[in-house]
């Protein structure tokens, strides 16, 4: 019997060190994943793009001065006494009066042109003239949401005539009440 003793002594020594070794150990930790590797690329590295060219602006050459007639022969006092440029003029602020006493309409300015110039030429300088007038509203303090434009170029004319006095009345910003 004293024999058996021995043997069981060796197991119940070697399971309490396999439970002790056991205990011992620590859960793994997880470590974090490299980023993926990203496939081989078969084909040639791509080049960079090429920097966009240069912008060459035209070079804008002024017309000559006149220089043989009375208007570039006169002196700066007597060119503003006689006024070869003429004046514009605005009712004041009667517009902007205008629409703040009815907030509710809202307003196309029409750019409009005498027939002189292309097509092309009076859309764009139609259009200019109702951004302007547009613009000038909105600084008096219409909201800029009741304004619209638009540009007829020459096609409208105010004044049918073929003269300096109809071109002038065609040269225009249009107002037309769109909303009430």
């Amino acid at each position: 019997m004293r024999a058996a003793r021995p043997m069981q002594t060796l197991i119940a020594l070697l399971s309490l060190t396999a439970a002790v070794a056991c205990g011992a150990k620590k859960p793994p930790i997880a470590r974090p994943m490299p980023p993926p590797v990203p496939p081989a690329n078969t084909a040639a590295p791509s080049r960079p793009p090429a920097p966009p060219e240069p912008v060459v602006e035209p070079i804008i050459v002024p017309p000559e001065p006149v220089k043989d007639d009375a208007i570039s022969a006169a002196s700066l006092d007597d060119l503003n006494r006689s006024s070869p440029l003429k004046a514009v003029f605005y009712e004041l602020d009667s517009n902007a009066a205008l629409l703040k006493r009815y907030p509710s309409w809202t307003v196309t300015v029409e750019g409009h042109c005498d027939e002189r110039g292309t097509a092309e030429y009076n859309l764009a300088l139609g259009e200019r003239r109702a951004i302007t007038a547009r613009a000038y509203l909105v600084s008096l303090g219409i909201p800029a949401d009741r304004l619209r434009t638009v540009s007829y170029g020459k096609e409208f004319p105010f004044d049918p005539g073929h003269d300096e006095a109809a071109f002038a009345k065609n040269r225009r910003a249009h107002f037309v009440i769109t909303a009430k």
